[in-house]
């Protein structure tokens, strides 16, 4: 993969990270692509935080170290069988979502840049496990037209694309 794949992806995480943290995005704020990401990704976040709540409570983020440790064990073991789907990596974006949120709690000096920090080493997994799978099977592109489908299934509107 490029360094233009990679910092579009780079870009596509943090513009998901401040979306969760609810930092205004200035000018003309994310692309189509990033706010249809945005909305499945968030919707699945918050489905696995409620799932998961008991165990997420179980293990302590306080640096961006250790958030890149549970990041790479969690992902490795849901990638273990070698399927890659659209599905998975929307969960690699709403697991990003989760640690900056809980490492923002945690974390004994928060900094609110911590984000750029995960959107690397998120955008670095993406890259090095999903990118090839992701180029065979449409790119972005194809992937805004499933998430699209997704959302109209899910709430009856294509309104989130001119949010």
């Amino acid at each position: 993969m490029t360094d233009c794949e990679f910092g579009y992806i780079y870009k596509l995480v943090q513009d998901y990270l401040k979306y969760v943290l609810q930092i205004p995005q200035p000018g003309a704020g994310s692309s189509k692509t990033s706010r249809v990401l945005q909305n499945v990704a968030f919707s699945v976040q918050k489905e696995v935080e409620e799932n998961l709540k008991t165990c997420l409570d179980n293990f302590n983020v306080v640096s961006t170290d250790i958030a890149k440790t549970i990041f790479n064990q969690v992902m490795e073991k849901e990638f273990e069988d070698g399927i890659i789907n659209w599905g998975r990596i929307v969960t690699i974006f709403a697991f990003g979502g989760i640690l900056i949120k809980k490492l923002l709690r945690e974390q004994i000096v928060a900094d609110m840049y911590t984000y750029k920090e995960i959107s690397f080493f998120v955008a670095e997994f993406i890259v090095k496990n999903t990118a090839e799978w992701i180029r065979q099977n449409g790119g972005w592109v194809r992937a805004m037209q499933v998430f699209v489908i997704v959302l109209y299934c899910a709430i009856g509107t294509d309104s989130f694309l001119t949010n």
